[in-house]
């Protein structure tokens, strides 16, 4: 790898499994230090043990739970230059079907997490040795372009994050704070929502590959890869921006 990252000091939720897995150890391959966290705490530390980084139990919509992680870097390691807030769940109950309990719990973690730790990141990003700097990056979703009818709280909490986004990044820039915020925006990517999907729906994977007019499916890697073009130096006049890694997804007129 070429060490874009080197000297850095990265967060990323949701680094158990996935697109934040494989964002945990391309982050650490280019040279970053890496706390990962999630809920899950036995994958979670087993990847993060692999790839090289620290690990933390995590429940991004709980105030209390950034608190500690952020405590934990600044302990640890003196600065933060990244975050990555990956962690998100799906409901799979459109209008009609969605109570509020899953309401509720969905946009805690999708959409609250997502503001919280860019709050607490902005907080601590404004006092590194050398002056305030730094890159958020939100993981947002195609279906806040283009709408999941069997899953409205995750198609609204993407759709919000998009936009959440583009306001903390006019603001830190409003407010010369060098601290930048952008969207990552996957499509149908192996995840393991996907798999949970293939078990319950034959040809899941198929139907997700033909989504991309590449007839693919993403990979991890496909959105680590961004992320690391997002946190570094060379993105370094990118902000409030959607980047797109969906195979070409919303390109296509859905007619063709």
């Amino acid at each position: 790898m070429s060490g874009q990252l080197t000297g850095k000091v990265a967060i990323v939720t949701g680094g158990a499994s996935g697109i934040g897995a494989a964002t945990v150890q391309r982050f650490v391959e280019e040279g970053a230090k890496v706390l990962s966290t999630d809920v899950q705490q036995s994958l979670g530390q087993s990847v993060a043990t692999e790839a090289g980084a620290l690990f933390m139990v995590q429940d991004v919509s709980r105030l209390e739970d950034w608190d500690r992680v952020m405590d934990r870097v600044r302990s640890e390691f003196g600065r933060l230059d990244i975050l990555v807030n990956n962690a998100g769940i799906v409901v799979g109950k459109n209008i009609e079907e969605v109570d509020l309990d899953h309401w509720d719990h969905l946009l805690g973690i999708n959409l609250t997490g997502v503001m919280l730790g860019c709050q607490k990141a902005i907080a601590a990003m404004k006092e590194n040795p050398g002056g305030s700097s730094g890159s958020i990056i939100n993981i947002a979703s195609t279906s806040a372009y283009a709408a999941l009818p069997g899953d409205v709280a995750y198609t609204a909490s993407k759709s919000a994050v998009r936009m959440l986004s583009k306001s903390v990044a006019v603001h830190c820039a409003q407010n010369s704070l060098n601290i930048r915020c952008n969207n990552l925006v996957p499509g149908a990517t192996h995840t393991a929502i996907i798999d949970k999907a293939a078990k319950a729906v034959p040809g899941m994977v198929a139907m997700a590959a033909a989504m991309s007019p590449m007839n693919r499916i993403g990979q991890g890697g496909d959105l680590a890869g961004a992320a690391v073009y997002l946190a570094g130096d060379d993105s370094g006049f990118v902000t409030g921006s959607d980047l797109l890694v969906d195979g070409g997804m919303l390109a296509v007129h859905p007619g063709y």
